[in-house]
Order: C-alpha cells, then sequence, then structure tokens
C-alpha cells in the first residue's frame, strides 16, 4: 500500500495584503461618501439658520440649539403628515406583499389560457413610464371622487408589475413534488401556498417588503398630484412645500429659518426609514442572495 507524498501548502499571493488594504479603503470611502450628505444634514438642523448659510460646513457645538425643531413641529403639520405616510405604507405595502405573491403563484404554478400572453402584457407595464399613467389615473380618480382620500393614495399601483414578476420567478424555483405532495395530503391551492409557498418565500418576501415600502414611503409623483389639501398629504409632498417655501414666503419666518426648519424635517422623515432598514437589513440581504446559489 502507498501513500501519495505530503505536499506543502501554497504560498498565498504576496499581493493578497494589498488588494485587502484597498478593498477595505475604497468601502471606507465609499461609506464616508454615502454617509457624508446626511451627518451634514443633521448637524444643519442643529445649526442657527444664519449659520447654515454663512458656514454650510461647519459646526460649532457652542451654537447647538433645538429652535429649528421646535419652530419645524410649530410650523408644520408634521405628525400628521406621518401619520398619513404611515397609513399609506402600510395600506399600500400589505396590498403589494398580500396580492403580488398570489398572482406570482398563479403565472409559475398554474396552467390557463392566455397564460403567457398575460404575463407579456404584465411585463409590459414596466416599460411603460410612470407619467404616462398620471392623468388616465387622475381621471379615475376624478370619477370615483377619490381625490383627497386614502383611497387614491393607496389603490393606485398597490400591485405593480415589477413584485409579480420577481414573485414568480422565486416561486418558479419550487419544486412542483412539494406542491404535489400537499395536495396529497389534501390540501387546496391556497393551503399550499400558506404552507409551502409563503415558508420558502419569507427572505424574498422582506426584500420586496422593504424595496416597496422606501418607494412608497418616498413617492412624491402622485401624492402631490392626487392630494391637495393638508389633512391628507404625506410626508414627502411636506417636504417639497417646504423646499419651496425656503425662499422666505412663509409669513413671520426668515429664509435662514426655513432653511433650518427643512434640516430638522428632512431629519425627522429620515428616522423612520434608517429603523426600518436596520431591523429588516438581515432579512433584506437574505432575501436578495436567495438566489445566488442557483
Amino acid at each position: 500500500m502507498t501513500t501519495a507524498p505530503l505536499t506543502a501548502p501554497a504560498a498565498g499571493s504576496p499581493w493578497r495584503p494589498v488588494r485587502t488594504v484597498l478593498g477595505y479603503t475604497c468601502m471606507l470611502l465609499a461609506a464616508i461618501a454615502f454617509l457624508l450628505p446626511i451627518v451634514w444634514m443633521v448637524g444643519s438642523s442643529f445649526k442657527p439658520g444664519t449659520s447654515i448659510l454663512n458656514d454650510p460646513l461647519g459646526f460649532d457645538p457652542a451654537t447647538a440649539t433645538w429652535r429649528n425643531w421646535t419652530g419645524m413641529f410649530d410650523n408644520t403639520p408634521i405628525m400628521r403628515a406621518l401619520l398619513n405616510t404611515g397609513i399609506v405604507v402600510v395600506g399600500k405595502g400589505g396590498l403589494l406583499l398580500v396580492f403580488s405573491p398570489l398572482a406570482g403563484y398563479g403565472f409559475a404554478k398554474f396552467d390557463f389560457p392566455f397564460k403567457n400572453a398575460l404575463f407579456g402584457l404584465v411585463l409590459l407595464t414596466l416599460m411603460m413610464p410612470t407619467l404616462v399613467l398620471i392623468i388616465p389615473l387622475l381621471l379615475e380618480m376624478s370619477q370615483l371622487n377619490w381625490i383627497n382620500s386614502y383611497q387614491a393614495l393607496i389603490l393606485p399601483g398597490a400591485v405593480d408589475a415589477f413584485s409579480v414578476f420577481w414573485m414568480r420567478q422565486t416561486i418558479s424555483e419550487i419544486p412542483d413534488e412539494l406542491l404535489d405532495a400537499a395536495r396529497i395530503d389534501g390540501c387546496g391551492p391556497l393551503r399550499a401556498f400558506w404552507s409551502v409557498v409563503v415558508p420558502v418565500l419569507r427572505p424574498a418576501l422582506a426584500a420586496l417588503a422593504v424595496l416597496s415600502l422606501f418607494t412608497i414611503y418616498n413617492d412624491l409623483v402622485w401624492p402631490i398630484v392626487a392630494i391637495n389639501d393638508q389633512q391628507h398629504e404625506t410626508l414627502a409632498v411636506l417636504l417639497a412645500g417646504l423646499s419651496a417655501n425656503v425662499s422666505g414666503a412663509q409669513a413671520g419666518v426668515s429664509s435662514a429659518d426655513m432653511w433650518g426648519q427643512l434640516m430638522a424635517a428632512c431629519t425627522f422623515a429620515t428616522i423612520p426609514t434608517v429603523l426600518l432598514f436596520v431591523f429588516l437589513q438581515r432579512h433584506f440581504i437574505r432575501g436578495l442572495l436567495a438566489g445566488s446559489s442557483r
């Protein structure tokens, strides 16, 4: 019996430490580039208005003040806008996370007439610019008397083509044998969907939730068209109004103070998105990488 001769492990590349240092350096520079505007925004929200205009990049802790925040809460209905945004995010996001997987399940695992043609029409809507749909949607909302209502903010676009496409592609990877076994055990289509498909789909659903909720939270074009009263305006519309008033159009508030209140409002509006990403980061990354091993 002979044994193969032992060989020494190959020595690592001499350039490996250099590549590692360069990689971390690039990531650090990218992180600074992305975080610098946020740090500037948060710092400016605590600066006097005149300091924002005279020394935009500087920050003196001795002059830090809460005046911008108190003025923002006193002069703007930001809590109402936050409530409206929360209602729209929960309502629209909930509809999307319920109906998009069901539509993807139907396209992926069921055969019915004109299935491919219908799915092609769904994908075709991805090529249509959003602005093309605004006037027809606005006329439809007007006919339904839904202008200045939560229905107008929630229902249009509650299920989009990208979400259906993503769910369809993910569900297609589930072996048919699992669904066949569920049917043999007496599960109907919806029970099989809930018991077999949803557990496998959770990482993709988490990633879809983060992407779609961010999109709904930051949407400006449709809310600013469908809503023209303060009772239903969202945070994005409120921030747009503050930006328009930064020249001092608001009575009793100087242009410098408006800059400070705008920075405070932007910081306040950023907090929910940061918290959402922190809590869902693990699921979001897992969902994006779910198909990397296939």
